[in-house]
């Protein structure tokens, strides 16, 4: 299976200790390389003229502009994730099209859900993009990044059998293995494509594929029954017979 290209990564932020906590999280992420860092965006501008960058963290509150306003400069910005210890900011940062908002101090399990908004943003990019042109499509699958005690652990969307929530952790079930990494069950709904995952229940999400039996009051994935929660079992009922309706015809 082919290697997943780096994504080019910049840091523009004025103050040394938030360079730092970036840095280190990006070498933490194998699909991320960090290409360079800057204090202000006279130094960005220079790099960005310069060098092929994908992805900026990009602090707002800077001294002589702001974030936002030299994004606006950029004819053809990168992706971009903000990053600011000012919650104000959160609007104009989306109205920008920022694939994300950190709000500092961030923690590294935020980070990586902004990660992987990029990851999948590439990849609808790189679909869209084979099917316009009859390319042959790449035979890479679908992935997200988890991390595990002190690794990142990365997981094929296509192994995944379901999520269960533990309180502050989520258990992902997957083919061959069960991994456990500290993340809210709902963040990660967020990140999962609609078609191929549902939330059944406050605590479980599940794969469509790999149901082997349901009615009207739980789901069974292997050996393991999985309840139909009351708020969610109009929305998988519907959507469970839908998906049955279509394999007949």
């Amino acid at each position: 299976m082919p290697q997943s290209k780096k994504i080019n990564c910049l840091i523009i932020d004025d103050e040394p200790p938030a360079r730092d906590v970036m840095k280190k999280y990006i070498t933490g992420v194998e699909l991320l390389h960090l290409a360079g860092e800057c204090s202000n965006a006279v130094e960005a501008l220079s790099f960005l003229q310069n060098h092929s960058v994908e992805l900026l963290f990009l602090d707002i509150n800077m001294p002589h502009i702001l974030g936002t306003s030299f994004l606006r400069t950029l004819k053809n910005p990168p992706k971009v994730i903000f990053t600011t210890a000012f919650r104000k900011y959160a609007i104009e940062g989306f109205d920008l099209n920022a694939v994300d908002f950190l709000l500092k101090p961030i923690s590294f399990e935020r980070f990586l859900q902004a990660v992987n908004k990029v990851m999948q943003l590439d990849l609808h990019v790189e679909e869209h993009t084979n099917s316009t042109t009859n390319a042959i499509p790449d035979q890479s699958n679908p992935f997200l990044y988890f991390r595990v005690d002190r690794k990142m652990m990365k997981v094929f969307l296509d192994d995944i059998l379901y999520i269960e929530s533990l309180k502050d952790y989520i258990k992902v079930v997957t083919l061959n293995k069960i991994i456990v990494s500290k993340q809210s069950i709902s963040a990660l709904e967020e990140m999962l494509p609609k078609e191929a995952f549902i939330r059944v229940h406050r605590s479980y999400i599940i794969a469509t594929n790999k149901i082997d039996s349901y009615n009207a009051d739980a789901i069974e994935i292997g050996k393991k029954e999985i309840p139909i929660g009351r708020m969610f079992k109009h929305d998988v009922t519907r959507t469970l017979n839908h998906s049955s309706l279509k394999k007949e015809l």
